[in-house]
């Protein structure tokens, strides 16, 4: 204890030596700029027109390869989808090792291996680079690909873009692409149900002979290995790979802005929220002396959450998670500048005016020193880091070579960002930002967010969800006179079977098939319902041939618990209150005139529906019914977050004379729920809540 204590009174001293004579008061000097020394790269080039570029690093026993097919984008027209596919089918096995034993092999040898249809990757310990290399260039020069396997990824890919249908992030992806490009342009087309069936299993196979060649191929390693010895070793597993005619696919070309900025909308009349995208065409390139300049003026409108768009959408507003903006550039000079940002449906409008704000701030002011001063800092201390990444060592030097940049483009990165002035940054900001030219393209519901933007001034455009313009939509209709809140509500109840059948059922009990995006499984759903307000909710799913319960939740009246991965937490005060409230099985027995408002009829799903305006214990939810059949076809209610969750339901099957969902889907969660079988009336006991 004595020898600690006289340790520490030592230290003190030393500390006070050395340090008490600092004038705190003052900022400590910046240090020098770290140097960047990524080295020369070592070249060769084997007969097959592979040129291979090599950074030696012996600091750990790894080596990373990538191979990069360097080839002009390509327009697939009316077969948009077919790499996609052929994608998904490399990297699973070879000609001679089958799919299970490549991926067996590839995990007992610690390595990971990719091959996509633009190239690949592989990396791996030093003592194992030898049968790495062979399983990565066997799979890159004699891939599997079977029929069976391209009907499994055809298969996946057409569920995943039905489940997409409404998904306005996928939507707004494909259609400000297109709006921006064109649709006859490599860039703008995109991959739809139609193009996907018009691609056959002999297409792929085409598809791989004509465009998986080695003419222009560049394979960057980083990592444990010497340029001398890694020679041989490439020309014995690659050269095998046989040179081809070179396919002609011309470079990309420019596409020109609008004349004048407009709005771009489209209609998801089931959106909760709104997607905004700003976007324009640009020429940039990283060759352009302003390059520097244009990187730093996105950093501060959008880079990150010290961005001008950030504090004014999130911080400032609480609008929104998160508001960014990207500037892209190209050797071809041909990219976008966008800002986006995901919204409310109720402040789209006021988000339109705000962006225009600060877009409009950085084109006309200069950026305050400090902020300027702070971006360079996090914007180089990022650089930095990432320059301990093999993978960015290996992007850095094929960058370099494709771009044509110069020798030390990279050694004097600091010194160039450093060197940007407030002034550079607003000129580059008033030649990429073109507040005269914008797209703003808009993917929300139109009856709530039409009659706002119409206000802001900007002529307003009308596409579909594939690009396609159209006329402006009808989004309210007039509601029949005298009709009700009630007149409707009680009208469903009838539809689904009348008050006397519903009022005779006292348990319910639904089994259902959950698709999760993703995942390689697919869950079991139980849900028990016994009146007047006790529930459970259990998803399970085989795994390695055990049974787990992702999630269960149950309520037996009085307490209620959710459990997780074997966590359970216990309903709080307001989850208890809500559970308690419910009266029955079937809501629609129980509400009163007084609870309900008739707001509007909308498209749900391009059906017609009553929305319904349900108020209770002073919260607020909404439940849409088909105009046509009466039946529910969604809700929503707002969670604890202040985000709105929407769930919709169809496929209506009579059960017992009475007329229940057999479809139920949560589309922010792309959650599907497929009922096998409804069980109403049978006898549950308390005990199993």
């Amino acid at each position: 204890m004595k020898k600690n204590i006289i340790i520490s009174i030592l230290i003190l001293f030393v500390f006070n030596l050395t340090f008490g004579q600092i004038d705190r008061t003052k900022q400590p000097d910046s240090g020098p700029d770290p140097e960047i020394k990524f080295g020369t790269p070592k070249t060769f080039k084997l007969k097959n027109g592979i040129q291979v570029l090599v950074v030696e690093d012996d600091k750990l026993p790894v080596v990373t390869y990538s191979l990069r097919i360097d080839r002009n984008p390509i327009f697939d027209g009316e077969k948009v989808g077919v790499s996609s596919i052929l994608s998904a089918m490399l990297g699973n096995g070879t000609t001679s090792i089958p799919k299970d034993d490549f991926n067996e092999e590839v995990e007992f040898l610690g390595a990971s291996i990719s091959v996509t249809f633009g190239g690949g990757s592989a990396n791996t310990l030093t003592k194992n680079n030898d049968r790495v290399l062979e399983l990565w260039s066997d799979a890159i020069i004699n891939p599997l690909l079977t029929e069976e396997e391209f009907d499994k990824e055809k298969t996946k890919l057409l569920e995943s873009l039905k489940s997409d249908v409404n998904n306005i992030d996928a939507i707004s992806s494909r259609v400000s692409s297109a709006l921006s490009y064109g649709k006859n342009h490599p860039y703008g087309e995109f991959t739809t149900e139609q193009s996907l069936k018009n691609v056959e299993f002999s297409d792929v196979i085409e598809y791989h002979s004509k465009y998986n060649i080695p003419n222009n191929a560049y394979i960057v390693v980083v990592g444990d290995v010497k340029a001398k010895d890694l020679k041989a070793i490439l020309k014995e597993k690659f050269e095998p790979w046989k040179k081809g005619k070179l396919p002609v696919n011309p470079e990309p070309i420019y596409t020109d802005n609008v004349g004048l900025t407009e709005v771009n909308f489209i209609d998801v009349p089931s959106a909760t929220q709104s997607t905004v995208i700003f976007t324009n065409n640009t020429p940039l390139k990283q060759t352009d002396e302003d390059y520097f300049a244009a990187l730093l003026a996105n950093q501060v409108l959008g880079g990150g959450s010290e961005g001008y768009l950030f504090k004014n959408l999130r911080d400032d507003n609480g609008w929104t998670y998160g508001a960014y903006s990207g500037l892209g550039s190209n050797r071809y000079g041909v990219s976008r500048f966008t800002a986006e940002a995901k919204v409310r449906n109720s402040v789209t409008d006021s988000t339109v005016t705000e962006i225009v704000k600060e877009v409009s701030r950085i084109r006309t002011e200069n950026v305050d020193p400090q902020r300027l001063k702070d971006v360079k800092a996090a914007y180089l201390g990022n650089f930095i880091f990432s320059t301990e990444r093999a993978a960015t060592v290996a992007s850095f030097a094929l960058g370099q070579k494709l771009n044509n940049l110069p020798d030390d483009y990279y050694e004097t990165f600091i010194e160039n960002i450093n060197k940007v002035t407030a002034q550079d940054l607003k000129k580059a900001a008033n030649k990429y930002f073109k507040l005269g030219n914008m797209r703003i393209i808009i993917v929300g519901r139109g009856s709530e967010v039409v009659s706002g933007l119409e206000e802001i001034g900007f002529p307003i455009n009308y596409f579909d969800k594939f690009a396609n313009p159209v006329a402006k939509p009808i989004f309210n209709k007039a509601i029949p006179e005298g009709l009700t809140a009630l007149d409707v509500v009680n009208n469903y109840v009838i539809k689904v079977g009348g008050r006397e059948n519903l009022e005779s059922i006292q348990t319910l009990v639904m089994k259902a098939d959950v698709t999760i995006p993703g995942a390689p499984f697919v869950p079991k759903a139980t849900m028990r319902q016994k009146f007047p307000n006790k529930y459970s909710q259990k998803i399970e799913a085989n795994m390695q041939g055990q049974k787990m319960t992702l999630t269960k939740t149950t309520f037996d009246g009085e307490r209620g618990y959710t459990e997780m991965q074997g966590q359970r937490v216990e309903f709080d005060e307001t989850q208890l209150n809500e559970s308690k409230s419910v009266k029955g099985l079937f809501s629609e027995l129980y509400y009163t005139a007084e609870q309900l408002e008739l707001v509007s009829i909308n498209s749900v799903n391009f059906e017609d529906a009553y929305k319904i305006k349900v108020t209770q214990d002073g919260k607020e939810s909404h439940r849409y019914y088909s105009v046509e059949t009466g039946l529910l076809l969604s809700t929503e209610v707002t969670d604890d977050n202040n985000n709105i969750v929407t769930t919709n339901f169809g496929d209506y099957r009579s059960v017992n004379n009475i007329m229940l969902p057999f479809f139920m889907e949560y589309p922010a969660q792309k959650l599907e729920f497929k009922t096998t079988e409804f069980e109403l009336n049978k006898e549950i006991k308390d005990s199993s809540f």
